[in-house]
């Protein structure tokens, strides 16, 4: 997986890595492809995700399974989705996860009751993962 340093004979530099003599322009190489947005009409708060409401879960200790967030956070409803990272030097979890419900009103009540608990001996803060915030207006000149 080396890296190799090339020439680009038009200009003379040099380039280094995957994908520099990749000819294809962003409208080709997305054409036709359907993006999901954030409705711009909706109101400040939280937003669901393509699947499901996400909560977004810091503070977790760093040897804590998937299991024990599982364990957790089931009794307030169905999980579709837990991810854990995990750190790749130390293979310890990176202290954070995100948590997948299907309906809002689940989500909501795992954050409610959740925020401010501990998991293996450690204080846990429980938010939304993806909110819209209020509109910003005017800024600094």
């Amino acid at each position: 997986m080396g890296d190799r340093m090339e020439d680009d004979q038009a200009s003379g530099k040099k380039t280094k890595g995957r994908g520099h003599r990749d000819t294809t322009s962003v409208e080709d190489r997305y054409a036709g492809a359907r993006f999901s947005e954030l409705d711009p009409q909706a109101a400040a708060g939280p937003t669901k995700s393509v699947e499901g409401w996400v909560v977004f879960v810091t503070g977790i200790h760093e040897e804590a399974q998937e299991e024990d967030i599982h364990e957790a956070f089931a009794e307030f409803g169905e999980i579709k989705n837990i991810y854990l990272n995990l750190d790749r030097q130390t293979g310890f979890v990176k202290g954070y996860a995100l948590i997948e419900y299907k309906d809002k009103k689940e989500a909501q009540t795992a954050m409610d009751s959740m925020n401010g608990q501990e998991i293996l001996g450690q204080k846990v803060h429980v938010d939304w993962a993806f909110k819209k915030g209020a509109v910003k207006r005017g800024g600094r000149r």
